[in-house]
């Protein structure tokens, strides 16, 4: 297949089925609306216990092990089901991206069974994480089933910002919903979000999509293992995710050794804002002037700088500025990744494509959380294992191509 422009594929053997294309709807944006809420609670639930981890430990009775092991679950659920997830929502959409919403909200609804419960927590984390690869890898295919192509751009950015919002949103709410009426209130909030966007998401996808694709173009996976593009995208997504994730998770460490370390949820918040705006506002300036891999590049290198100021000047306020930055260029590096990888790859490959790179990411969440985590004992040689793994980003970059439009694979 050769893909000339965003949104046109072309079978090269054969003769394409004619595309039917319905006229642009104005409630794509109503539905884009439904979809960032549901992908925002994937997040809201993924990290429902995450910050209230003590609390919850005393609650349940369990170690706080045993309580992060609730958020593990979603990594390592991802590996599993983001191709096949990918994959089936390529040839049925419809149907894959209703499997992930009803999963969503059935699992928020699960924990209502025993609010203090361990067990029923555990199940609700696994029906949830096992619906949030067929939601989040329907990023791009939201995208190029309901936008023109001048907008999905900016259709991929609000996707990919409502799963900061969701991150954002967990770490705010948990200690006050917890606070004001215990486990019990906080899972009956996230249970009622998640039943809303799920409602929402299964009424919309009703709507004919104006952009149905070309049903002649097999979904084969076969496509991405000699795609270097896509290789060299997922090893940049594994790269950034990882990061973000290994800070999320031994930021507080780090700084306890300077003795901040009650400043780490404040700074991993202000990372999440960063990667927000950045979200909102790169993506169309880049994709517009067709600078992708110029902002990668700078996305890498600053987060790198970054964690070189923290090593060298440790002041919460110094540290919050530096991670602000870095977060608006490197959480926005998602959305222009996606972009990327939809523009490359054709819309009816889309999912499969943001399968793979998803996977990609969280695998790199759970191996470089493990290589600082080998290094925790030493704060300096762990920001400097994170500066590292960005400057092998930079190396990644390099070779990108300089323009996206000259990217798209000859034949498949």
């Amino acid at each position: 297949m050769a893909t000339g422009s965003r949104g046109k594929a072309q079978v090269t053997t054969g003769t394409p089925a004619p595309r039917v294309v319905r006229p642009v709807r104005m409630n794509r944006w109503v539905i884009l609306s439904g979809y960032a809420l549901l992908a925002a609670c994937t997040q809201f639930l993924w990290l429902a216990y995450a910050p209230i981890t003590t609390q919850t430990h005393h609650v349940m009775g369990v170690s706080q092990g045993a309580v992060g092991d609730l958020a593990g679950i979603f990594p390592f659920m991802y590996v599993v089901v983001a191709l096949p997830a990918g994959r089936w929502l390529d040839a049925r959409f419809t149907r894959a991206l209703s499997l992930g919403a009803v999963l969503t909200a059935a699992g928020g609804v699960l924990r209502l069974a025993g609010p203090t419960t361990y067990g029923w927590a555990l199940a609700g984390q696994f029906v949830t994480a096992l619906g949030q690869p067929f939601v989040l890898n329907s990023i791009t295919k939201v995208a190029a089933r309901y936008f023109p192509s001048r907008e999905r751009v900016v259709a991929i950015s609000l996707g990919s910002v409502a799963l900061f919002i969701g991150i954002l949103a967990a770490v705010l709410t948990g200690t006050p919903l917890i606070h004001a009426g215990g486990l019990a209130l906080l899972v009956q909030v996230q249970a009622g979000v998640a039943v809303l966007a799920a409602v929402w998401v299964l009424l919309a996808v009703r709507t004919p999509t104006a952009f149905p694709g070309d049903p002649s173009v097999a979904v084969s996976l076969r496509w991405l293992r000699s795609d270097r593009l896509m290789w060299l995208l997922a090893g940049l997504l594994f790269i950034g995710m990882g990061v973000f994730n290994a800070v999320a998770t031994w930021l507080d460490s780090i700084l306890t050794h300077f003795g901040h370390g009650g400043a780490s949820g404040y700074l991993i918040a202000l990372m999440t804002v960063g990667g927000i705006v950045g979200g909102a506002l790169l993506p169309g300036i880049v994709a517009s002037r067709d600078k992708r891999r110029a902002m990668l590049g700078v996305a890498v290198a600053v987060t790198a700088v970054a964690f070189a100021v923290i090593a060298g000047i440790h002041d919460p306020i110094v540290g919050g500025i530096v991670l602000f930055a870095a977060g608006f260029f490197l959480l926005a590096g998602l959305p222009v990744v996606l972009d990327w990888s939809e523009l490359h790859a054709g819309p009816e490959r889309a999912g499969g494509a943001a399968g793979f790179l998803l996977l990609a990411g969280n695998l790199g969440g759970v191996v470089l959380v493990l290589i600082v985590q080998a290094a925790i004992g030493n704060p300096y040689l762990s920001l400097a294992a994170l500066s590292v793994c960005c400057l092998l980003g930079l190396a990644i970059v390099a070779r990108l191509p300089a323009r996206s439009g000259l990217s798209n694979p000859a034949s498949r």
